[in-house]
């Protein structure tokens, strides 16, 4: 009796592996995760009210308890590779398929339907969702509701190859127990196309019972087999089970297991839709706020929350106020509820788009504003969970307009979502000037600060354009805070005294100026203001100076940086503002190395191709509202 079926061709065409294995064997436990929670939650019993069940055991196995794995691993040893690439991945399968012991992971759910129709084997009933999932690639059965079809997770039916890629045999089995209580096991195999006693035969292989339907064995039909296997691959229950054997070392981290639940599916389990319970650890609506705040498997500390953002998701989606956020395609408007959290601390700005049924797709990158301190959750109504589903890839872990052939709903799909990064920068935006207003009046040590156009317009009128050459003089600056005759009078224009100006300084080395030994000249130059970036995170600064546009100072190596205070009227005051005062230190980032802030100066600053930047650790007294003029030292 043979357990596997490969179909017969006449010749061999294709010599590589599914690159789609490839495509989710990157995405790892994260990947196998999503795809089969939400096969589960697509299933589900649409008359229960009750959440989907999801069972995740890691253990293993003895290869003699895998039905038919011999006949796999008698064709994984007349593969023939004709390329790197496939001879590497044969010979791990070939060492692989001598372990006597073999770990595995199956997913198992209840409160869901199962498959239909098992015994009708390989039908073409749109009913008989066996027949769908079993044996047709690319192909997801679809609902007869159109709101239940529209809210399910799946849609290019590419994903059932992601329990494959988990295998180091690209082996996975599915047990089924249908709303009649049949019990039935199938299963697939991912090789290549390949000769096997002196026959030709297509890549990929099915766990199935083998009818023919005429004398000359020209046709034939699939049929399941009833499952008296190991218990191991037991579905007693109604629902699905899938079995992965020869699992990749990688896929059995419970931390990681967890981890990828919580992450794709927070919405899901808060909203009770959905329960897993990995290797008897139960996470449920009330109890994933402990894993998610537990820093065995998040970091707590929010400043290092750089690429997996789950415990802001979670406490944002339940704390934050709902707002309505509309976004269009240039045909439809669409309407949805953002969650959305402005913080100094966040270092990395991201959206969570995430579906209905609760599954998130992606962390959303807004364009040009990555670097906020934000986070956001973003979910939509029926109406806008179908248009999302159309822009998902075959992964479902990103909003893309690549997939869509026809070129009007391609131009509606690129549009809605240049338009959602547009929506999302108004909204970060609004949010960057309340929590950091630049008008009015402010408490800044007794400066008065003015408008932020009558800022720059004084400021340009004052400054000018310094000239760069050591041989012209350079501007002074004023070292003390003004005098009362300084002051704009009341009723009259304002007037700046205009800068004097002295002759280029020596270096002095006594005063730890540099670590030169000459007595060059100094040049010092102001750094125009659209030459500087500014980042303000949590209890940091980033600052980045662009040096390029002179060359004298782009060929330098080090320089060392003064900064001054300007008010609202462009007056410059030099001795106010005390570095140590403010900063606990500054750091080099070219270098990583902690700069010396000798002399109200920050000292041997490295340069590198015209560029300078420095990481600032404020002290809690310093003044986010002051506005400075930077200037550098070579």
């Amino acid at each position: 009796m043979s357990y596997w079926q490969f179909s017969p061709i006449p010749n061999i065409e294709e010599s590589n592996f599914n690159k789609i294995l490839e495509r989710f064997y990157n995405l790892k436990v994260a990947g196998l995760i999503r795809e089969n929670i939400q096969n589960s939650l697509d299933g589900r019993l649409l008359d229960s009210e009750g959440p989907v069940k999801f069972s995740i055991t890691t253990g293993t196995i003895q290869k003699k308890d895998v039905p038919g794995i011999n006949e796999v691993i008698e064709r994984i040893h007349s593969l023939k590779g004709r390329n790197s690439y496939t001879k590497e991945a044969i010979a791990h399968m070939v060492k692989t398929s001598e372990e006597e012991e073999v770990h595995y992971i199956s997913f198992e759910d209840s409160n869901t339907r199962g498959l239909s129709g098992a015994k009708n084997g390989q039908s073409n009933s749109p009913k008989d969702t066996w027949a769908i999932y079993a044996y047709n690639k690319g192909v997801h059965s679809e609902e007869e509701d159109a709101a239940v079809e529209t809210s399910r997770g799946g849609s290019h039916g590419v994903g059932k190859i992601a329990s494959n890629a988990a295998s180091d045999l690209n082996v996975m089995y599915f047990a089924n127990c249908d709303a009649n209580g049949d019990q039935h096991l199938g299963g697939t195999v991912q090789l290549i196309e390949h000769n096997y006693k002196d026959k030709s035969y297509r890549s990929t292989g099915y766990f199935a019972d083998i009818t023919y339907l005429d004398a000359n064995k020209s046709k034939s039909k699939f049929y399941p087999f009833k499952n008296n296997f190991h218990e191991v691959f037991e579905k007693k229950t109604r629902g699905l089970k899938i079995i992965i054997p020869f699992l990749r070392k990688e896929y059995s981290d419970e931390t990681e297991i967890i981890r990828s639940v919580c992450d794709s599916f927070f919405v899901s389990i808060l909203l009770n839709k959905l329960e897993v319970d990995v290797n008897g650890r139960k996470i449920n609506a009330d109890n994933i706020q402990e894993y998610v705040k537990d820093p065995e498997y998040y970091t707590q500390n929010i400043a290092d929350m750089k690429h997996v953002f789950t415990p802001l998701y979670v406490s944002n989606y339940l704390e934050q106020p709902a707002r309505t956020l509309q976004v269009s395609d240039g045909k439809d408007d669409y309407e949805f509820n953002l969650y959305f959290r402005y913080d100094e601390e966040i270092p990395k700005g991201r959206v969570a788009i995430v579906r209905t049924i609760g599954m998130k797709i992606e962390d959303k990158k807004v364009k040009n504003k990555a670097n906020q301190p934000f986070n956001a959750v973003l979910i939509g109504g029926m109406k806008e969970d179908a248009y999302l589903k159309s822009l998902e890839n075959e992964s479902h872990t990103e909003l893309t307009h690549d997939h869509i052939k026809d070129p009007v709903l391609q131009k509606r799909a690129k549009r809605f979502i240049n338009n959602l990064s547009k929506a999302m920068t108004a909204v970060i935006d609004e949010a960057v000037k309340e929590h950091n207003p630049t008008d009015g009046k402010m408490d800044t040590r007794d400066l008065l600060y003015v408008s932020e156009i009558q800022f720059k317009q004084e400021l340009s009128k004052a400054m000018g354009a310094v000239v760069i050459d050591k041989k012209k003089p350079v501007v002074k600056m004023d070292d003390d805070l003004p005098s009362q005759k300084g002051k704009k009078k009341p009723g009259g224009p304002s007037k700046l005294t205009p800068p004097k100006l002295i002759k280029p300084v020596k270096r002095d080395r006594s005063k730890g100026d540099t670590d030169s030994n000459d007595d060059k000249p100094v040049s010092i130059f102001n750094i125009h203001p659209n030459t500087v970036e500014r980042l303000l995170m949590g209890n940091k600064e980033i600052v980045r100076f662009n040096l390029t546009s002179n060359e004298e100072v782009k060929k330098a190596a080090t320089c060392n940086v003064s900064i001054s205070i300007i008010d609202g009227m462009g007056q410059e005051y030099r001795s106010a503002f005390k570095l140590k005062d403010n900063f606990s230190q500054v750091i080099d980032k070219s270098t990583g190395s902690t700069c010396s802030l000798n002399n109200n100066k920050i000292n041997h600053v490295t340069i590198n191709q015209g560029i300078a930047e420095l990481t600032f650790d404020l002290k809690n007294n310093y003044n986010r509202a002051l506005k400075f003029v930077y200037y550098v030292e070579v």
